[in-house]
């Protein structure tokens, strides 16, 4: 395939994937509200300077966005009788996940960059390093875009059943990622849990951004978003491959 067909469908791809899912109510919900509940019921009651909890909040908000969009398309697709017809067009598989990919970064961009914008004109944010707060969001949105294509990997027509597995796996990444604990006060199994979660690196990588607060090397942090990207990306390739067929 000619890199021009390569870039060109994977941006139709995503022009599709913002076009029809944007607005589908589980993208909304599990994208942009359920943040916002999540942040106010541990925050509100509790005395928390609202400054050293925003990098988490911002964390889980660019989490959910970004891997929301990513597990409705082939299930819903799937559903709509449309998936045959993907499976038609002249494109590799990964051209189509990769579109995928493309439109839940984009979202979760989005989203992340107005929740900061907003937030810095009422709360005393200490910005100290821009340009890595910048990079930081591409990668985490690159991470947890492309964990959304993943959970979208089983071979079922039910988008009901692919949000529930989202959620079996996503709820338990948060609680274990420093957001709500710092990672300097875990210890032991818990703090060897962190380490398992890519939202961690995300986490202590907004704090390094944010108040410079951070516990693990940016180095290192940033590679293990790379990382986790790239396994994720070949186990969804693998799995949509072997799952083709079945579903539909």
């Amino acid at each position: 395939m000619k890199h021009s067909e390569f870039f060109r469908g994977v941006l139709v791809t995503a022009e599709k994937d913002i076009k029809i899912y944007y607005k589908k109510p589980p993208v909304i919900i599990f994208g942009l509200l359920f943040p916002l509940f999540m942040f106010l019921a541990f925050y509100m009651g509790r005395k928390i300077e609202l400054a050293l909890f925003f990098p988490g909040f911002l964390a889980m908000t660019l989490f959910f966005t970004s891997s929301s969009v990513g597990p409705l398309v082939t299930p819903w697709e799937r559903q709509a009788g449309t998936y045959e017809r993907l499976l038609s067009y002249p494109v590799d598989i990964k051209v189509v996940l990769m579109g995928d990919i493309l439109a839940g970064s984009l979202f979760g961009i989005m989203i992340s960059m107005v929740v900061l914008a907003v937030s810095w004109l009422f709360i005393p944010l200490q910005i100290v390093n821009l340009p890595l707060l910048v990079l930081t969001t591409l990668l985490g949105a690159l991470a947890f875009s492309t964990l959304g294509v993943l959970l979208a990997s089983p071979a079922t027509a039910a988008p009901s059943s692919i949000m529930m597995l989202s959620s079996l796996i996503r709820f338990p990444l948060i609680f274990v990622s420093g957001i709500f604990i710092p990672l300097y006060d875990m210890e032991g199994v818990m703090r060897s849990l962190t380490y398992l979660s890519p939202l961690t690196y995300l986490v202590d990588l907004f704090h390094a951004g944010i108040g410079g607060n951070n516990v693990l090397p940016m180095a290192a942090a940033s590679v293990a978003l790379l990382l986790f990207s790239a396994v994720f990306f070949l186990l969804s390739v693998k799995i949509h491959q072997r799952n083709m067929i079945k579903g539909m």
